[in-house]
């Protein structure tokens, strides 16, 4: 009997690999695209005048190249307001510095980059931040009554429009936790965010223990920067959800001025920034 199970078993693996097939699948793939990561962020305390700007190409969904950083590119952001110019010096790695930068409060600025004799260009205000009035820890403000939180206090200025992005980052996780914050509903109130994780064992999520650091940037936002924050992070959350609206790609604020078709993606920001970080006790 032991036999004819052996032999049953055997036959069985062999009727299975034969109806094996594999399956080649053709994914479709857009252009390679210019993608620009102009974040000027003027940390509050400093000079602000050292400033980076990525440029690197887009890739095929399955290509593991590692390194797409564009050299050769011209990179220079200007001060609308008093002409004051801005050269980014190219690093050969795909990162231009300066060392140079002058941020004003609202002043606009204009990014142009130009790549392979095409010209692409942007432009955002620098608005102010208002600064975070205190940091605690609780268990009482999130969904989990068990669970520590983080949770970060500002004072809105009254009758002005204000839009922020708050990032929590902890130091045990890759990625960081994004907040889009309009002020509609709390201009002129103190206004409390709190940021927890509940534990999840599928997606490797381990709630916040003592001694665990949340590093915390405060961020002010450009009306267009919080829309394209929204809708950035509406796909973020919404992948793998089989009910959630199909994925687009996500266009910034960079324009192509010679060639409109070959969008760039990637974002312009100037935002002036608070940075803080926070243990749990």
């Amino acid at each position: 009997m032991k036999l004819y199970h052996k032999t049953l078993f055997i036959a069985l693996l062999f009727i299975g690999a034969s109806c094996t097939d594999v399956i080649d699948v053709d994914v479709p793939e857009g252009p390679i695209r210019l993608t620009i990561e102009a974040s000027l962020d003027w940390e509050k305390g400093t000079t602000g005048n050292e400033q980076t700007i990525l440029l690197s190409t887009s890739t095929p969904f399955f290509d593991n190249q590692g390194n797409t950083g564009v050299t050769g590119a011209t990179v220079q952001v200007t001060n609308d307001n008093d002409g004051s110019e801005f050269v980014f010096n190219d690093q050969n790695n795909g990162r231009y510095t300066t060392s140079l930068f002058v941020p004003v409060l609202g002043d606009t600025y204009s990014l142009e980059v130009i790549y392979e004799g095409e010209r692409y260009t942007a432009t955002e205000t620098l608005f102010p931040v208002t600064d975070i009035s205190s940091i605690t820890q609780s268990v009482d403000q999130g969904e989990d009554d068990e669970v520590l939180e983080v949770n970060v206090s500002f004072e809105d200025p009254a009758d002005i429009e204000n839009y922020y992005f708050l990032r929590f980052q902890s130091r045990n996780d890759l990625l960081p936790e994004l907040f889009y914050i309009k002020d509609e509903f709390i201009d002129g109130n103190e206004a409390t965010f709190y940021y927890e994780k509940i534990e999840d064992e599928e997606d490797n999520i381990v709630e916040f223990q003592p001694g665990d650091i949340v590093d915390i940037t405060f961020l002010s936002a450009s009306e267009d920067y919080y829309n394209y924050l929204q809708l950035l992070i509406e796909q973020f959350e919404g992948a793998g959800d089989p009910f959630s609206p199909t994925p687009v790609a996500l266009v910034g604020n960079c324009i192509n001025e010679d060639n409109p078709d070959n969008v760039p993606y990637g974002y312009f920001r100037v935002t002036e920034m608070v940075k803080s970080s926070y243990t749990f006790e």
